[in-house]
């Protein structure tokens, strides 16, 4: 079928305007996407004072060494997982931080649990300033946990069986014999990237730090 000479002019037009309106869309879509803020999955964490860490990095390190698993720095969870966009971490990070006193923790006993991030840990008294300090924060954070809060500092990360997990925490009492008997006061909380999927744990990164006030 032959195209009528006249109607040359007008296809070409309506071509170059078709092409340009598709130009037009896909940078509309770029910078779309360009302006979307990226989320990360951010955690709260308490932690304990530098004259503590170096006995808690020895009985992590003494378990590492016989069951793997990788390093990460010592803690208690104050606010879980949870995705949020860098600047409404911090924003809601430093609100929470305000809004919380210095407290103290101490070790109840050595427990295992039943997932990778709770392989082995040290099971913290549920006082009411500890469950309080989370609360807060999970309350300023907009986190809601489906489960009860359950305090713990973790010594070791790892996929075990029952049984090894046993003897991991028979060998955390052998490495330190007085470590049920820990307390320390709780006068830092710090914002972390802890992306969850990430069980190398070599992307998460502390973000932010701040001192409590005094209670």
């Amino acid at each position: 079928m032959k195209i009528r000479t006249e109607l040359l002019p007008i296809l070409t037009v309506l071509g170059l305007f078709a092409f340009s309106l598709f130009i037009l869309l896909q940078s509309f879509s770029s910078l779309m996407a360009s302006s979307t803020p990226e989320k990360h999955v951010y955690s709260v964490w308490a932690l304990p004072p530098d004259d503590v860490v170096p006995r808690l990095k020895k009985l992590m390190e003494g378990l590492r060494t016989e069951f793997t698993g990788p390093y990460f720095d010592p803690h208690i969870t104050v606010v879980g997982a949870i995705t949020l966009t860098p600047e409404d971490a911090l924003n809601k990070f430093e609100t929470a931080s305000k809004a919380v006193k210095a407290y103290e923790a101490k070790v109840e006993r050595v427990a295992t649990g039943t997932f990778f991030y709770q392989c082995v840990f040290l099971l913290i008294n549920p006082t009411p300033q500890v469950v309080e300090a989370s609360a807060s924060c999970c309350g300023h954070f907009g986190y809601n946990s489906s489960t009860p809060y359950m305090p713990h500092l973790s010594i070791l990360y790892a996929d075990l069986s029952d049984e090894d997990k046993k003897k991991a925490q028979e060998k955390a009492s052998i490495l330190d014999e007085s470590i049920t008997s820990l307390r320390f006061p709780v006068t830092r909380l710090a914002l972390y990237k802890t992306d969850t999927e990430d069980k190398t744990l070599k992307s998460w990164e502390k973000i932010a730090e701040c001192t409590l006030q005094p209670n």
